[in-house]
């Protein structure tokens, strides 16, 4: 299939650029894979939407403040987008302008208000993917502390405002936890409050968290025309042993439905499964397109994506394309607010029945 098979219209004013005033105030559209049958509701409702007993597996990482800007040598601007920590102060890195940090250049970061020097970082070397490895020298330490200190929380490109404070606890689930290096949200967690996962709790479901660390993998946009040709970006998985162990009994005898709570849950559950057990770290490149087959998860909580996007791809593998084309038009007539700070969509059944089916 080709990448402009999943393009659709998308108004401007429906990308959402701040959070809905009550995080679990977001609108949801329910989408059933099976039938096609598609209901309007709110997240509020999700407890009575989803089966008794479900089994829930939300991604706890914390977002880090790894957005650095940069005064490079001469005056001008740059920015350092890091990645996963290699230790040492060393980082791997998405750094711009790529033509002008080089390996052997050097930059002040800086804060972006007023312009004060905060810390220096050191271009070392040229990775895949055009990534560099860059070092951060700064006053408190080397780690994502330090980072977290100095550093911009990495909103979206289509948020068009420099994160605030407000960001600070919006772009952050109330369950992540301390540990990890996501340079974006897992956006579906962003809809629960505390009552809300009570709520869940209170109807039989399980609350199981994993981590994925969120990177390019998911949201680095498609370049290819055939989705065979474009590469995901390896990102790394933690699943905690009480996770697996609750998880693994119920996907070999489907005893209990399962719901991904975002795309990186997804992506993560598949990618560690082999049959048998899920794998308690390691990583993944899982590219899920049309014919891809789930053998984890009945249903998907997810927001609604960049038109031909990987993640769209992904919606559209669960529903089959038409589907998924046709829910995207009718959330848009409906006036659905799109992206990391916008409404919801679950995906009812997406899982086949038994393996005649697959």
């Amino acid at each position: 299939m080709k990448r402009s098979d999943f393009h659709f219209d998308l108004p401007p004013d429906l990308i959402a650029q701040h959070p809905t005033p009550d995080r679990d105030g977001a609108r949801l559209l329910v989408v059933d894979a099976r039938t096609g049958i598609r209901t309007h509701h709110t997240i509020r409702d999700l407890p009575n939407l989803l089966p008794a007993g479900c089994i829930c597996v939300p991604n706890d990482v914390r977002v880090r403040h790894a957005r650095l800007f940069l005064r490079r040598a001469g005056g001008g601007a740059g920015e350092a987008l890091l990645l996963r920590s290699l230790g040492g102060g060393v980082f791997e890195a998405l750094v711009r302008p790529g033509a002008r940090l080089k390996p052997g250049a050097s930059a002040a970061v800086i804060d972006p208000v007023s312009s004060a020097e905060l810390a220096r970082i050191d271009v070392h070397g040229t990775l895949p993917e055009g990534l560099r490895t860059v070092r951060v020298h700064g006053k408190h330490g080397l780690d994502w502390d330090e980072i977290d200190r100095i550093g911009r929380l990495p909103l979206p490109p289509y948020i068009e405002h420099l994160a605030d404070s407000d960001d600070e606890t919006r772009y952050q689930t109330v369950f992540a936890a301390r540990e990890g290096e996501a340079v974006a949200a897992p956006t579906a967690g962003l809809h629960f409050t505390p009552e809300l996962i009570a709520a869940l709790q209170a109807r039989g479901c399980g609350w199981h968290p994993l981590r994925l660390h969120v990177g390019l993998g998911t949201f680095r946009p498609m370049t290819t025309e055939r989705l065979e040709d474009h590469a995901m970006h390896e990102e790394r998985f933690e699943i905690p042993g009480g996770t697996a162990a609750v998880l693994e009994p119920i996907l070999l005898d489907r005893s209990r439905p399962v719901l991904c709570i975002g795309t990186t849950s997804l992506r993560t559950l598949e990618g560690a499964w082999d049959g048998n057990r899920l794998a308690r770290k390691g990583s993944t490149r899982l590219f899920i397109t049309p014919g891809y087959r789930l053998r984890t998860a009945d249903h998907l909580l997810t927001n609604f994506h960049l038109p031909e996007s990987t993640l769209f791809v992904l919606v559209s593998a669960l529903l089959g394309l038409d589907l998924a084309q046709t829910a995207y038009a009718e959330a848009v007539r409906e006036g659905y607010r799109f992206f990391s700070y916008g409404d919801a969509m679950l995906i009812q059944n997406a899982r086949p029945r038994s393996e005649s089916e697959f």
